[in-house]
This record gives structure tokens, sequence and C-alpha cells, in this order.
């Protein structure tokens, strides 16, 4: 049923409903954000249908926790669609990030970054902080996209090392690369999520993030370095790279991440809206005008539709996690249920540091059992609800950030974490294994930080 025809033209009908909602943005009216409601009401239906089978176990579970939570409410049933447009803003979000992704491609960017890869260096140990930093730099525009170019050049480039070595190296320096451009990334959905969680300010988030990012980087590197610096790399092919060529690239493309941020911070306090609604209108225009820059600009179209229409055709689990999940905080808020769940916590609410590492523990026992962060998220924001009376949101929202992203090296049936399995051909379950410490010190670093700030 979902390769049935009518799923080629999904894009439409959520992009209608997208458009729609950020009208309603800049309006405000409760008419309009009703009718949101009613049309996520429909997503949500013919989503179910495309959905995977753990997404829509997520989904009914949020149904019928909120539901029951609704129903003892004492609200009206026709007040449910005004509960299920909260998260809206998330999902045109990620409809847009594409774009993002299709002027990088435009211009070929992945390709003369993934040329350092190619660069001679002695040993593993030495090329291992250089696999991370180029899909970190991938990753800040391409996300997912960046994971899997990287390992490609590195799986053909040790395709002579032994199997256990190069499926160790791949599987530690790309995925670790990768979760540290999307710590601070304004383009990573989980980033946006503990924003909107927490109500923090980006601009106040970012130095802390960014200093996270820095030292796990570092101490990473450190381990990299020392861990496989007896293996031996050899790759004649190097002679022909020009370095010159490659430090223009990345000098480009930090300075167009640069020109965006900017951006993002000046018109959010120009106009006073939020940082993922910022975000969401300034991507198209940006990457649009850079394409046009470059003169990139017929290549940019080619590849953003074509992407942009398969992205958002294939958005179903999103729909349905994020709507749920709206609904499902909606219901339980200022219920009986909330109160339960909220005890644990109360109990160390005098413990703040105890608190963040058990928040970071639940992320990853969480995911090792293909519960996505963003539902993991939602499951604790009642709990996040009662911790923003008495904590810093900055703090809260670095912990969210941290523990969430962390879990992406280490989540078994995770998207990241399978796609790296078939791509070398490793069991998912030591990929995770290997990951573990890395998941520990990230999530740990960014708790201490956290509490520092409190």
């Amino acid at each position: 049923m979902k390769h049935h025809p009518v799923f080629s033209y999904l894009y439409i009908f959520y992009s209608s409903v997208f458009i729609i909602h950020i009208v309603n943005v800049f309006i405000e009216s409760d008419s309009l954000n009703y009718i949101v409601g009613i049309f996520a009401l429909m997503m949500v239906a013919i989503s179910f249908i495309g959905a995977s089978n753990l997404f829509r176990i997520l989904g009914a579970a949020f149904i019928l926790v909120g539901g029951i939570a609704f129903l003892t409410s004492n609200h009206s049933l026709l007040e449910i669609p005004s509960l299920l447009t909260s998260n809206m803003s998330l999902l045109t979000l990620l409809a847009m990030l594409p774009w993002m992704n299709s002027v990088v491609r435009s211009g070929r960017f992945d390709r003369s970054l993934n040329n350092l890869l190619n660069v001679n260096v002695s040993d593993l140990g030495k090329l291992y902080p250089r696999g991370s930093i180029t899909t970190l730099t991938l990753a800040a525009f391409l996300n997912l996209s960046a994971a899997n170019i990287s390992q490609d050049v590195l799986k053909d480039n040790l395709r002579s090392l032994n199997k256990k070595v190069r499926n160790s190296f791949v599987g530690t320096a790309t995925l670790r690369g990768y979760t540290l451009a999307l710590l601070w990334s304004p383009l990573e959905i989980l980033l946006a999520v503990s924003i909107f969680t927490t109500g923090a300010d980006y601009v106040s988030l970012l130095p802390w993030l960014l200093l996270i990012a820095g030292i796990t980087f570092l101490l990473d590197s450190f381990w990299g370095r020392y861990h496989y610096k007896k293996y031996s790399y050899d790759n004649p092919a190097s002679e022909t790279i020009s370095m010159k060529e490659i430090a223009k690239k990345i000098i480009h493309l930090m300075f167009a991440l640069v020109v965006f941020l900017t951006l993002v911070i000046t018109l959010g306090n120009l106009f006073n809206i939020d940082f993922i609604f910022t975000v969401t209108i300034i991507i198209f225009p940006f990457a649009f005008i850079w394409a046009q820059l470059m003169k990139r600009g017929r290549s940019f179209w080619i590849i953003g539709w074509n992407t942009w229409k398969q992205k958002t055709n294939a958005m179903q689990n999103f729909v349905v996690l994020f709507i749920t999940l709206a609904f499902f905080a909606n219901s339980i808020s200022g219920t009986s249920f909330l109160e339960f769940i909220q005890q644990p916590v109360l109990a160390i609410i005098d413990y703040p540091f105890l608190i963040f590492i058990v928040i970071q523990l639940i992320f990853i026992f969480m995911s090792m059992f293909g519960v996505h962060p963003i539902a993991t998220i939602g499951i604790l924001s009642g709990v996040i609800a009662t911790l923003l009376e008495t904590m810093n949101p900055t703090s809260l929202a670095i912990v969210l950030t941290t523990s969430a992203v962390s879990t992406l090296t280490v989540g078994s049936y995770g998207l990241v974490v399978q796609l790296t399995s078939m791509n070398i051909g490793q069991n998912p379950y030591r990929i995770t294994l290997n990951n573990m410490p890395y998941a520990l010190m990230f999530g740990g670093i960014g708790s201490i930080v956290a509490y520092l700030l409190l």
C-alpha cells in the first residue's frame, strides 16, 4: 500500500499545509490554526499507511496515552485539532532542509572536501581526525548524507586493510564527526526540538555548544591518534590532490555558514520571531542566492527540486511522530498523569547534576530499543516543564541536545547506525559497543557544562 502512486504526490498536500501554517505564524488566527489542525489529522491518517512499524508503534502509544489523559480532562472532542499544531513548525523546518543540502551538492563541496581524505598520511592515527573533521564540515550542511559520503570514500581508500580494523575506523571516525556538527548546526532538527522544548535562546546556546564540540573533538582525536597509530596507511592517489583548492572550499563553506547564522540571529531579533521559524523561512532564499552567486543556479534547481520532492514524500515517519507527540504533550499538560511522571524527578530535584546524568542515560537506554531521541524528548516533556521552573533553560537545552545527539552513535536501531551497518557490513550492535564510551563522554561533557551554568 505504501508504494501506491498517490504517495508520489504527498509533497503537494504536505507543502500546502506547511504554507498555511507559515501564513498563520504571521497573522496568528485561531480559526486558521484550527484548519491546520484538521489537516494535521488527515496528515496523520495518510502517513500512518506509509510509516515504518517503529514509528507506527510510537505514534499509537502517544495517541493512546494522550487520548486517556484527554478523556480525563473533560475537554470537548472538538478541541482535538487545536492540540495537533504545536509541532508543525518543526515539520515545516524538516521539509525545507533539502534545499540547503542541494546547494552544497550543486557547488560540489562534497566532492572537494572528500578529497581531503585522499591526501597522504603515514598511519590511520593521523587520518582519524581528518576523517572526523571532513564529516563534521559536510554534516553542518548535508546532515545524514555527509556520513554516507565520507564512509564510501574511507571504505574505498581502506579496502586493503583488515576488515575488522577498517570497519572500526569508519564506524567511529564518521559517526563521531557527524554528531559534532549536529550539536550546534542551525539546520539540525534535534537542536531545534531542544530549543523549542526549553525556550532557550540559540545565541546563548551556541558558544557553549561549540565549546562542548571542541572539547569532545580534541579528546576523541587524541584517542583516535593513539588507538589507530599502529596501522599504516598509504594512498598513492593523494599526489594529485591540491590542498589549496580544498582549503578554499572549506573557507567558502565556513563563510557561508557564518553568513547564514548572522542572518538567522539578526532577522530573529529584528522581527522578534523564534529561532526555528527564522531558520525555516531563510533556508530557501539563502540557498537560492548562494547558488546564483556560484553560477550554479541550473544544477541547484535540478538537484533541489528532485531532492525536495523525494524527501517531502518520505516524511511519513516524522509526520506521525511530531503530530502524535503534540497531541500527547498537550493532552497530559495539567493532568494527574503529568504529576505521576514528575515524581521521580521531584525526588532528586535538589541534585541537578544527578538529574542531568539520569536524562542522559534515559536517552541512551531508549535509543538502544529504537526509540527516536525526539520521541524521548516528548516523553520527558512533562518532566522538563517542571525542571524549567527552577533551572536555567540554557542548561536544560544543553543537556537535551548533547544527550539526544550522542545517541546517534549508539542507537542500534537508529537510522544512522543502520545505514553505517549496511555501508560497512558490520553488526549494528558492534557499532553501538564501539561508540558507547564516546556517547557517555559526549553527554557527560554536556552535563558538566550545563551544571556549571546553573
